[in-house]
């Protein structure tokens, strides 16, 4: 044991220190007092970098239902995506072409949640969640059935209006496979001339003068010759409720009166009337009021095409008439 010595200040001698039990005490309360403490400091590290065996299956089920949770959320956003577009289809092309009114958009979101039942979702567990999330998922997967017997009954529809379907208007009215003889597409757009927004009632289609135009479907020729901003006009009446108009012809070949059929040729390209180039200004009217053509070109677009064409015509914004 180490001794301890100090100078005795009278007799200026070296003596020896002799410590009591007291002193003794407390030099082991100290070492064991920072062996505690050491102790405690090393068990919190440990702690903090190696959670226990149900801390460690808690973070692993944690995870495992957060996989769970992005996989449902992703399904849920898929089946979104393709209820839109059967949703769309169904209500501007094939209820459209039926004479069908669409179905309401509060029908087809249903009733909405109120912000508590949102709040409530901020306070739910993690199994919570993913059961709500299935329960959305069970609720699209019905949905998406319904639209599906909804195309069911939509076709058994058509196979019964054979004649209906003969006289609507369902092709272009130029030969346009590539799209790229689109100039303007239907709804608010600038006039070329004074320059304001003005409704759109039909599509422009830039060809050149001579370029034939076709009945986009059957029916029977009510109107040949001019009419103010139009120019050389011909109109022509489908039955159903149905009619179509082509504007700013060059040269008129139907006659008022003629039946005609679908893809016959009635006039030629021009830039008659109030018009600033070459193109056809084409209509569709149903119950007399004009209605967006772009839903009635299925007979010569196949879907990815069709797709196209509704975006090239939603974003082009300058008419030639």
């Amino acid at each position: 044991m180490k001794r301890s010595y100090h100078i005795n200040p009278e007799t200026l001698q070296l003596e020896r220190i002799e410590h009591g039990f007291r002193y003794w005490l407390q030099r082991t309360g100290i070492y064991i007092f920072g062996g505690i403490s050491l102790g405690i400091i090393f068990f919190m590290v440990f702690l903090y970098f190696f959670p226990s065996p149900r801390e460690a299956s808690l973070l692993q089920y944690n995870h495992n239902l957060q996989a769970q949770l992005d996989v449902m959320n992703r399904q849920v956003d898929q089946m979104q995506l393709v209820l839109s577009d059967m949703s769309q289809r169904d209500d501007n092309l094939y209820r459209a072409l039926l004479g069908a009114e669409p179905i309401p958009l509060s029908a087809r979101m249903g009733a909405t949640q109120q912000i508590s039942y949102y709040d409530s979702l901020a306070r739910m567990t993690n199994t919570q969640l993913i059961a709500d999330v299935q329960r959305k998922v069970d609720i699209l997967e019905k949905e998406l059935y319904v639209q599906a017997r909804s195309y069911e009954e939509i076709l058994e529809l058509a196979k019964n209006q054979e004649v209906r379907m003969e006289n609507i208007p369902a092709i272009q009215p130029v030969l346009n496979k590539d799209l790229k003889r689109m100039a303007s597409g239907y709804g608010w757009r600038v006039d070329p001339i004074y320059h304001i927004r003005r409704f759109h009632q039909g599509m422009d289609f830039s060809a050149p003068i001579g370029t034939e135009i076709f009945a986009t479907g059957n029916g029977v020729v009510t109107y040949v010759g001019w009419k103010q901003g139009y120019g050389e006009t011909v109109e022509i009446d489908h039955g159903f409720n149905y009619s179509t108009r082509y504007a700013h012809c060059s040269k008129l070949i139907a006659r008022k009166g003629q039946k005609v059929k679908r893809g016959d040729v009635i006039a030629l390209v021009g830039n008659t009337g109030k018009s600033t180039g070459p193109h056809l200004h084409y209509e569709v009217h149903y119950n007399k009021k004009p209605i967006d053509p772009r839903n009635f070109y299925f007979y010569d677009l196949n879907p990815e095409d069709y797709d196209k064409m509704v975006q090239l015509s939603s974003n082009m914004g300058n008419m030639l008439d």
